[in-house]
């Protein structure tokens, strides 16, 4: 993957980020402050910028000894103050019901109070640490998931990455939990990443590990490209204000929307990683390039260069690297039906539908009033159908003309039986052939419903 984004846009890769941009942006106390998640954070949330709470924190075995366990809430997280890369985070849900010393993780499994003395134990003696020097353990306030992303994540919190550079946001990735990754937003532990286009706060293309491209999140049919970011100025501003206020010339700001409080700031990353590269299926080193040495007064002034400059742009890489056209949710669409007969109408792309659904009164202009009218002539409910056996079913249509098929269909409104009726769509000049179900719609905005078992062709962008 990273040859394919070689050949039309330059990566930066690990040593020409270190030499070119982290030695000489990044100076010791900046990296200094980066590393030291606590007083980071203690920085980040005096000048304004807000950031989870600090429960409490261990710095020594003698410390350790006398916690008071009972301090903690029902949900938490447990950090080494100097960790990288996600290790030694250990994330809790709740507390075990029925036992005072046992809480319940992400994947569901117990760790108990002996469990996170023996891991505050291995934070202590440095093992999660940069350099392996000693550490210091704190828990934190857990963030609470937004509505938005509930149906993406496996048990963990997303955020935002951006990397900023002279006050500037160049890229930006969103990061989803998953099974494999124990329900951390990582991606070296199987978290997936997902591009956004700077300027509207819209998922692109999705990678998941270090360079596995998917479309879908594990186990469901959810596209994960077209999914909008609220607060997408905020995060933005947010992660300037923190480069402004650290000093970190090439920064990784990690940022978490809460549900109640919103864009949380999480981290500082003083070496952030490169993976963002393949999320976007784009390179860091052009994008550096064009703001090194700009004049960037404001914070203001540099979230509007970054969504300027880098908006939009990752469309047409993603329709060149994956064959696959951008649409937005409402696309105006040609319907063919019978004899030739053509219809011109705007059609609503909904992927939380599985099957396309027409209006009756435009699937008749389409030609297919006979199918209609011999279909309503039988009323039929799901109700008096649903007990019949494949066989009898087919005997009771087998006389209906142009019958294509039929569909059970489970709404918001009850469960229906449907006819189907074959047609084919033109969308921005492909012509898709597809089966959709008949049902009455009048009372809706669009007579046309398209679903996501005919948008395999096409990539969602729900800001067009």
């Amino acid at each position: 993957m990273f040859d394919m984004i070689r050949k039309s846009r330059p990566i930066l890769g690990m040593n020409a980020r270190n030499l070119r941009y982290i030695r000489p942006s990044n100076f010791s106390r900046a990296r200094h402050l980066a590393d030291n998640k606590i007083f980071s954070k203690r920085v980040l949330k005096k000048n304004g910028i807000p950031v989870p709470a600090l429960i409490a924190k261990i710095s020594s075995v003698q410390m350790l000894e006398q916690f008071d366990w009972n301090i903690l809430p029902q949900s938490f997280a447990l950090k080494p103050n100097r960790g990288f890369g996600g290790e030694g985070i250990i994330v809790v849900y709740g507390k075990k019901k029925g036992r005072d010393d046992a809480w319940i993780k992400a994947d569901g499994t117990l760790v108990t109070t002996d469990d996170l003395k023996n891991h505050i134990y291995n934070i202590l003696e440095g093992t999660y640490s940069l350099a392996n020097t000693p550490d210091v353990a704190f828990f934190e306030e857990r963030m609470k998931l937004s509505k938005v992303f509930k149906p993406y994540v496996f048990k963990g919190i997303p955020d935002i990455r951006v990397i900023v550079y002279n006050k500037v946001p160049v890229m930006a990735m969103l990061r989803l939990p998953t099974k494999a990754s124990g329900g951390k937003a990582n991606l070296q532990q199987g978290a997936i990443g997902v591009g956004i286009d700077l300027a509207s706060g819209t998922t692109t293309t999705a990678v998941q590990g270090k360079s596995k491209i998917i479309e879908y999140f594990p186990g469901t049919r959810l596209l994960l490209s077209g999914i909008k970011i609220p607060y997408w100025r905020d995060i933005l501003t947010l992660a300037v204000k923190a480069q402004e206020v650290s000093d970190v010339g090439f920064l990784g700001a990690d940022i978490a929307i809460d549900r109640d409080r919103g864009p949380v700031f999480l981290e500082l990353n003083a070496r952030p990683g490169l993976s963002i590269q393949i999320a976007n299926l784009a390179g860091l080193k052009g994008r550096l390039e064009r703001v090194q040495g700009l004049a960037i007064k404001t914070i203001e002034r540099g979230v509007a260069v970054g969504m300027n400059l880098f908006g939009g742009e990752i469309e047409s890489g993603v329709e060149e690297i994956s064959g696959k056209k951008i649409i937005g949710t409402i696309e105006k669409v040609s319907l063919l039906g019978k004899d030739a007969k053509k219809v011109e109408v705007d059609a609503k792309i909904d992927t939380g539908a599985g099957f396309s659904s027409v209006d009756t009164t435009l699937a008749r202009q389409l030609g297919f009033g006979e199918t209609i009218d011999h279909y309503q002539s039988l009323r039929i409910s799901y109700e008096n159908i649903k007990n019949l056996s494949k066989d009898q079913r087919a005997a009771l249509f087998k006389d209906i003309p142009d019958l294509a098929d039929t569909a059970i269909i489970h709404s918001a409104t009850g469960t229906t039986y449907r006819p189907m009726i074959q047609l084919s769509i033109i969308l921005h000049g492909t012509t898709i052939p597809l089966k959709a179900s008949v049902i009455d719609r009048s009372g809706l905005m669009f007579p046309i419903i398209i679903g996501k078992r005919d948008l395999d062709r096409f990539l969602i962008d729900a800001s067009k």
